[in-house]
């Protein structure tokens, strides 16, 4: 078996970790990455994303944060937090090596809210928000609620009692409904 000098071992050594950080380095630059930012009605808001490439899920996180990912084409699920409809928009983006991809999504948004206002019946009133056919949620007297704009159904029950209102919800728009029992 054949010794190798000491001045020889130290220069494989210093190849191989040339080599090892080389290819560290061409694996961080086969990376891209996805910057999400959202708004509500044209002001900065708070969001998550999902990413998706053909049918499966590759990575999700919060808006404002960058997601590392691969480079390609990719859906992207935005949803705005804290809307009573968890509204969602979706987009294509197309990742590049080495560079952040931006998405910005806006959702347009209004206040919805309901008071009860009893005279004679006390107890708790039932109030819920349908869009269509749909149950979109259910809500508190007096508590505001963000909404996607839009058409909504609002149902109050209260003692075997029952209101209706239709509601057109617009941007920026805050509507406030009384309903008497």
């Amino acid at each position: 078996m054949a010794r190798l000098s000491f001045k020889t071992v130290r220069a494989r050594s210093a190849l191989l970790a040339v080599a090892l950080l080389s290819a560290a380095g061409s694996a961080h630059a086969q990376t891209g990455a996805i910057l999400c930012t959202v708004t509500e009605n044209g002001a900065p808001a708070r969001g998550t994303f999902e990413a998706e490439q053909s049918g499966k899920k590759v990575g999700s996180g919060s808006c404002g944060d960058s997601l590392p990912i691969p480079p390609g084409k990719y859906r992207v699920s935005v949803t705005l937090d804290g809307a009573l409809d968890s509204p969602h928009k979706t987009a294509e983006v197309t990742v590049t090596a080495g560079k952040t991809a931006p998405l910005t999504v806006d959702f347009k948004t209004g206040v919805l809210e309901v008071r009860v206002e009893a005279k004679a019946q006390g107890g708790t009133a039932q109030i819920n928000v349908n869009r269509g056919s749909e149950r979109i949620g259910t809500i508190g007297s007096s508590v505001p609620a963000r909404l996607s704009t839009g058409a909504y159904e609002v149902v109050v029950r209260l003692g075997g009692q029952e209101r209706r209102f239709d509601v057109d919800l617009r941007p920026g728009q805050r509507r406030l409904i009384r309903a008497q029992f």
